[in-house]
């Protein structure tokens, strides 16, 4: 997506609709929605409402009265773009252009934009366009007259008769298809990055958590590395990894994520789920979370929810980290350290100021003491499907042939030592 860098002066809405299952806190939400917003270079953020609603309006999403009260605010303050933090139909972005004179964008069409700001290599790229194809796709509905007309055609492109609609959604499945054949040779390639990195005694050790939870901060204080880390939702967007010492302790593979968030669209959990299989690769998993933050329960499950449909099963070790206690007073920083103590897996700290981080690194190293060894076997001729398992896990460091079948030597983790066991 090209960028217009021009700054336009934008007002954000958050649809509070009371017969939504799903409904939100209004105010964390709005908040969010003002921080997505804040986070394209391109806009100013003059003003944000929440809209109360009792059911959202099929035509126009709000009350014509709603809709005249907003018209009148946006005109006295020159604004060019109003964002809609929720989904917005077709229709209704058309309806509303057409009403209030200026450009809509709903939730899903903001985290694209932002997604396409933050991508920095090329996979990210692929998958932003790919996502935004996707979200074009499903917004050709006969909403715009345009997409009437009817087009001749010599036959071989499209049949005289198609619609423009039909030629539309045609022209972005093909572009789909050319993207998606680009990203199987970029995703290919990290394949290859990963194996090499398996055939390493390293421990791979993924931070994962809500956008603006401090994830990159953390990884820059423990890497010294300079990962984007600013206040700001999704900083990060491809993954970055780097190796460190722990004291004491092996040395292991650090991986720092994009940030998850409620109500990702649909387009991009598909489009970004290899940015997240390095998380699938891990031997332990870090969930960072911003404990200051009113939702922070809330993101907390946002996140399990996302490692639970990316596969990452229940019993792989995590540590939970509650950040930012520098932004904590006193009292309330006790308060938050006394409840983190109660349990071995959560520890309170501050990325910023470093407070908690020892006790953390120990714990890591602990965790990762062991997490990879060397063991060698014997498997028979007949073992082929055990032998081939082997390989596909990319832990054989080396392999003899005897007599009697196999010398392996494997380089592999607890868990995939029992998976081995279990075949």
């Amino acid at each position: 997506m090209e960028h217009d860098r021009a700054r336009s002066r934008a007002w954000v809405l958050h649809p509070d609709i009371r017969s939504d299952p799903d409904r939100r806190d209004a105010g964390p939400a709005l908040d969010e929605a003002v921080a997505l917003a804040a986070a394209l270079p391109d806009l100013d953020v003059i003003g944000s409402d929440v809209v109360r609603l009792p059911k959202p309006q099929p035509g126009y999403l709000f009350g014509s009265g709603k809709i005249d009260e907003l018209k009148a605010v946006f005109q006295a303050n020159e604004i060019e773009l109003v964002l809609i933090d929720g989904p917005v139909t077709p229709v209704q972005q058309r309806n509303l252009e057409k009403a209030w004179g200026l450009k809509i964008l709903d939730r899903t069409g903001l985290i694209l934009e932002i997604f396409s700001d933050r991508a920095a290599t090329r996979e990210g790229v692929l998958q932003v366009e790919m996502a935004a194809l996707s979200y074009q796709r499903t917004r050709l509905v006969r909403a715009w007259t345009h997409l009437e007309r009817q087009r001749g055609g010599l036959g071989f492109v499209g049949g005289p008769g198609e619609t423009q609609i039909e030629a539309d959604r045609r022209a972005i499945d093909d572009q789909l298809v050319r993207l998606r054949r680009q990203l199987d040779k970029v995703v290919k390639t990290r394949e290859l990055h990963r194996q090499a990195r398996a055939k390493v005694p390293y421990p791979i050790v993924a931070l994962v958590g809500y956008t603006n939870a401090g994830k990159s901060t953390l990884f820059n204080r423990l890497t010294g590395a300079e990962v984007m880390a600013e206040d700001m939702l999704f900083a990060t967007l491809d993954p970055t990894m780097r190796r460190i010492d722990l004291p004491e302790g092996p040395e292991v593979i650090l991986s720092d994520t994009v940030g998850f968030i409620s109500d990702l669209p649909t387009e991009l959990v598909a489009a970004f789920r290899a940015t997240l299989e390095e998380v699938l690769a891990a031997d332990l998993i870090v969930h960072v979370r911003d404990i200051t933050h009113a939702e922070t329960e809330a993101q907390a499950a946002d996140v399990e929810g996302i490692l639970a449909s990316l596969g990452v099963d229940e019993d792989r070790p995590r540590l939970e980290v509650w950040n930012k206690i520098d932004r904590l007073d006193p009292e309330a920083r006790a308060a938050v350290r006394t409840r983190a103590d109660r349990d071995p897996d959560v520890f309170a700290i501050s990325a910023v100021s470093g407070a908690g981080l020892e006790a953390l690194l120990t714990e890591m190293a602990d965790r990762l003491q062991g997490a990879r060894h060397e063991t060698v076997l014997h498997l028979d001729f007949a073992d082929g499907r055990r032998r081939a398992w082997l390989f596909e896990q990319d832990i054989v460091q080396s392999e003899e042939q005897t007599e009697d079948g196999f010398v392996l030597t494997v380089l592999w983790t607890a868990r995939q030592e029992a998976e081995f066991a279990a075949l």
